[in-house]
């Protein structure tokens, strides 16, 4: 999935990320997109890209997004902030006092 706008090291990057992602087993089809994705996101923060949405400039870099949001390092499931948010959305009274097994609870009493 290289691009012809991309330049050799971002064709690189693309072959390096896809390659690893294999490694691990990820499916090709998959293994491209997130590659594809990268790269692109990575063009976006440097100025590459001609065109790129707010999100892709101003979130975090891809590298540093992928150790931190993998999903290897932590339990499964949603955290406690975004368990606090969706039960802020439904109203769920005394939802700032509740530990994360609580609003869980509450949550899925609503759902």
């Amino acid at each position: 999935m290289p691009q012809k706008a991309w330049s050799a090291k971002r064709e690189r990057q693309y072959e390096h990320i896809e390659e690893g992602l294999e490694k691990k087993g990820t499916p090709k089809k998959k293994a491209k997109e997130i590659a594809a994705r990268t790269v692109n996101k990575t063009r976006a923060q440097t100025g590459e890209a001609k065109e790129s949405s707010k999100l892709s400039r101003k979130d975090m870099s891809p590298s540093r997004r992928g150790g931190l949001r993998s999903g290897t390092n932590r339990p499964k499931g949603r955290t406690k902030e975004q368990l606090y948010n969706e039960a802020k959305r439904m109203g769920i009274a005394g939802r700032s006092k509740m530990s994360k097994q609580q609003l869980q609870r509450a949550v899925d009493r609503r759902k």
